[in-house]
């Protein structure tokens, strides 16, 4: 675990060159919002998570299993909760945020590394939507 990467993954770096490319400009990771969102742009309140298919629940999915605890032969219990924990903070970060007004946009690591363009579209679809087409 010590190998997975909390920041500055393949998939960030992908969106971020992606969403710099179409002339957004942004913080990282600030540790004054709630979450550390990996892409923040304070003046909009708008915050974008890559999470990790593995790790915020969504893996047993992409490859077809029923069940969350299908992905772990051993020591299911252990990483079941731990990935039900990461889900439940995930939700939490979330509705703190949107209760704060911020806009909060959450994207898949495996959608980005698809199509990071696709996206990063998405992405700048919603922060349109929040600009409401005002200069900024």
């Amino acid at each position: 675990m010590s190998r997975v990467r909390s920041k500055d993954s393949r998939a960030e770096l992908a969106l971020r060159r992606e969403l710099h490319a179409h002339g957004l400009r942004y913080r990282l990771h600030a540790s004054d919002v709630v979450g550390r969102p990996d892409i923040v742009i304070r003046k909009w309140k708008f915050a974008v998570f890559v999470d990790g298919d593995m790790w915020h629940g969504n893996e047993h999915h992409r490859r077809g299993l029923s069940s969350l605890a299908e992905l772990f032969p051993t020591n299911t219990e252990f990483w079941v909760s731990k990935i039900t924990k990461n889900m439940e903070r995930d939700k939490t970060v979330t509705s703190k945020l949107t209760a704060d007004g911020w806009i909060v946009v959450r994207v898949w690591e495996s959608d980005v590394l698809a199509d990071p363009a696709g996206v990063a579209d998405r992405v700048l679809a919603a922060l349109a939507l929040v600009k409401g087409g005002s200069d900024g």
